[in-house]
């Protein structure tokens, strides 16, 4: 049972209710005790909203497991924090696909008849749970067409998903990649890979429903990933594969599972051959959109690639830190100039190390976590799009020309015993490496998340000057420098080879 059949997908108007609730209490406790404004709003915060969301994700990777027991006990507390919201039936539908796991389905559809007759999203969902734990696709499939509205199908995720699986399992695949396409825009990440397996299992496209279940989908248990690439097996005319390894699940299934693989032994898949022109379009941009998300998409890590030089450097700063604490504190002037901080005057004294040493030094703890935490987001990225040895000339490039704009800047405007240190200035040039990969792929590869993504970086950089105006102690010269270096780097590196190592 995949994880659609949950259907606990948080609704965007309950969602701008607790968080209007929230503001208001943030403004009335301002007004009534200023001191605890904020820890006041805090608990709401973590009590309606973080909470919430932390028992919907334990929840729904347990039902990925096929684990509903446990699910179910921790939905039996979680739904109270949102008694409006909808989940204060997910348990009783829990215990349903419960019992329906155990055998016991004549209990199972009691429940869910008992929702069915509501004309809610509950309703909907109890409808589709009878449909489904007996595999009657085919009942599905003429539900949704005489009783679901389209704007139902189109904006409610559970229904959706479970409709476009339907057609697929009737055999009806240009329908299925002609809806794809109206229904991701309103899923979550997790959704839209799962909506997109059950695509590619139905084409026969099993390399990528084993990169689906090695990804994003790697929270579902043994028995789905099985049943699916015994499925995309039997589409892509592997026969006899398919069948033994389905009749080979089916000798250890529950019986919702066997449910579903006696329809898939009896009832044949749609061809290949069957797709029109348009569905096998949809398809290939189906592919070419994963492939673009796998090298653009600033969440997405690739396993098999380590970034060491990206540890390392982390490593290095944590280390010249400690030596500033044992020499005498972190803040102390003299250790800092003793440890390489740069300062323009004895740079061009003949001093040009400092360039180099001032980046793996850090006034303070708050100093060294703050850029520590920019370099294991932003330098994973870097290092596996680019190559650890490109990632590292963009970042001491970045580094090092920033402290050398900062000491050229300071004796120009007369400030030469100027003190500078930290790696904000080789943090900066790792976002810029970002923008210019991303850059280059929304020009070369026209790949609309790096468009998207790009988008966001910019919006990160504007922060990130804000910051710098409203803190006097930052460097917005270091920072502006090595951000301006590291795109120009980054851009010169990220050519189409080594965009994606």
């Amino acid at each position: 049972m995949d994880r659609s059949c949950w259907g606990c997908h948080r609704s965007h108007a309950v969602g701008r209710l607790v968080s209007g609730f929230i503001l208001l209490v943030l403004g009335g406790s301002f007004l009534v005790t200023p001191d605890r404004a904020g820890w006041i709003s805090a608990g709401f915060w973590l009590l309606l909203l973080l909470l919430p969301l932390m028992g919907e994700g334990r929840v729904s990777r347990l039902v990925a497991r096929e684990q509903y027991r446990s699910a179910r006990r921790i939905a039996t507390y979680t739904r109270w924090l949102h008694p409006m919201d909808g989940m204060m039936e997910y348990p009783a539908f829990l215990r349903g696909l419960e019992l329906a796991q155990q055998g016991n389905l004549d209990e199972a559809i009691k429940i869910f008849q008992l929702y069915q007759p509501r004309a809610t999203a509950t309703g909907r969902l109890a409808t589709i749970l009878l449909y489904r734990i007996t595999a009657r696709w085919d009942e599905l499939v003429a539900w949704v067409h005489h009783h679901v509205p389209e704007k139902v199908v189109v904006n409610d995720p559970t229904v959706g998903i479970t409709y476009l699986r339907s057609l697929g399992e009737t055999g009806d695949l240009n329908g299925l990649l002609q809806g794809i396409g109206r229904l991701e825009r309103k899923l979550g990440k997790l959704d839209i890979s799962l909506l997109r397996m059950f695509v590619f299992a139905f084409c026969g496209q099993v390399d990528l429903v084993q990169k689906a279940f090695n990804g994003s989908l790697s929270i579902y248990s043994a028995s789905i990933r099985q049943f699916w690439l015994a499925t995309a097996e039997l589409a892509a005319g592997n026969e006899t594969i398919a069948r033994s390894q389905l009749l080979e699940l089916r000798d250890r299934a529950d019986p919702v599972q066997r449910s579903a693989i006696d329809w898939r032994l009896t009832h044949p898949l749609a061809s290949f051959d069957s797709l029109t022109h348009s569905s096998k379009t949809i398809l290939i941009t189906l592919r070419t959109n994963i492939t673009q998300e796998a090298q653009y998409s600033l969440g997405s890590w690739r396993r098999r690639h380590k970034a060491y030089a990206t540890y390392a450097l982390i490593g290095a700063n944590g280390l010249m830190f400690a030596i500033q604490q044992q020499l005498g504190e972190s803040e102390n002037l003299y250790t800092l100039y003793r440890l390489g901080a740069l300062i323009p005057e004895t740079v061009f004294m003949g001093e040009w190390w400092r360039v180099l040493s001032a980046n793996f030094l850090h006034l303070n703890l708050l100093h060294l976590l703050t850029n520590m935490l920019g370099l294991y987001v932003l330098g994973r990225f870097v290092e596996t799009r680019l190559g650890t040895i490109k990632f590292l000339i963009v970042y001491f490039v970045s580094g090092i020309g920033a402290m050398l704009m900062i000491a050229v800047l300071a004796v120009l405007t007369g400030v030469p015993d100027l003190l500078c240190v930290g790696a904000s200035g080789a943090v900066m040039g790792l976002l810029g490496a970002i923008a210019a990969i991303l850059l280059r792929g929304w020009q070369q590869d026209k790949a609309r998340v790096a468009r998207k993504q790009l988008g966001w970086i910019l919006g990160l950089v504007g922060l990130q000057v804000i910051s710098d105006l409203l803190i006097p102690e930052a460097s917005m010269v270091g920072h502006v420098s090595g951000l301006i270096l590291g795109f120009l780097t980054g851009y010169f590196l990220a050519t189409p080879s080594s965009s994606l190592k």
